[in-house]
């Protein structure tokens, strides 16, 4: 059974007509290219054999998605140095004119000109913004955001950040930073790659403690993850009382395992199918204003009900 098919029969299991991933990456080909020779060499960011799995062409990476029935994307842009994230939210805003069902994505650098470009990616329609603070190697709070965050938890965009310290910590990564920003942007609505590992028990506080910080299962609890950042088991019970903050994240294309697994690793932590339906679909077409359309014949009558 192919893998489309597989996907399939684990929607219909779960009562899931689509699925909503808000991390997933587009990038201009020149950049794409860079990150994969990047993952090819092992570099320190990280630091172990990382296979991409699907190293196709842009249009072929689309359509896969859309086979998976994933109905909405993001393509998570992010600089890592000057003068680059201006020349990428172009291309972004491009691909998401040209791509049905890819949520128009931004992000920003601590440069002079990031309050004016954050501005107009605002007035043009940004969904969601990226930050990489692993990659981007940058304070949150540098004097040269101090504009952005401003703007940013004023417009309530949702704002995807890599700040754990996984695969590898960064010099600005780990729970400190963003319990900082969060306690001088309260209202910011934040969702935390990757479920913030290995950091995840502080990330699961912040979550709770701030009404707009959201979590993504980006790589969270497959056997790739597992085996070196495993999910404290005793923390599994706080997935139940946050199921309306989760959010399904993939890392598509640039992950060394397959789609379904992430899928399938999401099943084996779940509480009930309606958490599934929440965090695979429900709590990120609420965020971002995604129209509901109909559900499959019973859905919602099984497990507990939603609490999404």
């Amino acid at each position: 059974m192919s893998e489309v098919d597989q996907i399939a029969r684990f929607r219909r299991e779960h009562g899931l007509d689509e699925l909503v991933d808000v991390h997933t990456h587009f990038m201009p080909t020149s950049v794409m290219d860079k990150v994969w020779a990047y993952f090819d060499s092992a570099g320190p960011l990280v630091g172990r054999h990382w296979p991409i799995s699907y190293r196709t062409s842009e249009e072929e990476r689309v359509e896969r998605l859309r086979a998976f029935g994933v109905r909405c994307f993001t393509s998570m842009v992010y600089p890592h140095k000057p003068d680059m994230a201006a020349w990428l939210n172009s291309w972004a805003a491009d691909f998401a004119a040209r791509t049905p069902g890819c949520l128009h994505t931004s992000t920003f650098y601590p440069e002079p000109e990031a309050g004016a470009y954050v501005t107009s990616a605002l007035d043009a329609g940004t969904k969601v913004f990226k930050s990489h603070l692993q990659v981007g190697d940058y304070t949150p709070f540098d004097p040269l955001l101090t504009e952005v965050w401003g703007l940013l938890e004023d417009a309530e965009v949702p704002i995807v950040v890599h700040c754990g310290s996984g695969p590898a910590p960064g010099t600005h990564t780990g729970p400190g930073p963003m319990a900082e920003l969060l306690r001088r942007h309260p209202k910011l609505t934040v969702i935390v790659a990757h479920m913030g590992l290995p950091e995840y028990v502080d990330f699961l506080d912040l979550a709770e403690r701030y009404e707009r910080v959201h979590l993504d299962t980006t790589m969270a609890f497959t056997d790739f993850v597992e085996e070196d950042t495993p999910f404290p088991r005793e923390a599994l019970p706080r997935l139940d009382v946050l199921r309306s903050k989760i959010l399904l994240g993939s890392d598509f294309p640039n992950i060394p395992y397959t789609y379904l697994h992430q899928l399938e690793a999401l099943a084996r932590v779940a509480p009930d199918s309606d958490w599934l339906r929440a965090v695979c679909h429900d709590n990120a077409a609420a965020l971002f204003g995604i129209e509901q359309r109909g559900r499959s014949p019973g859905q919602g009558d099984r497990g507990r009900p939603s609490r999404s």
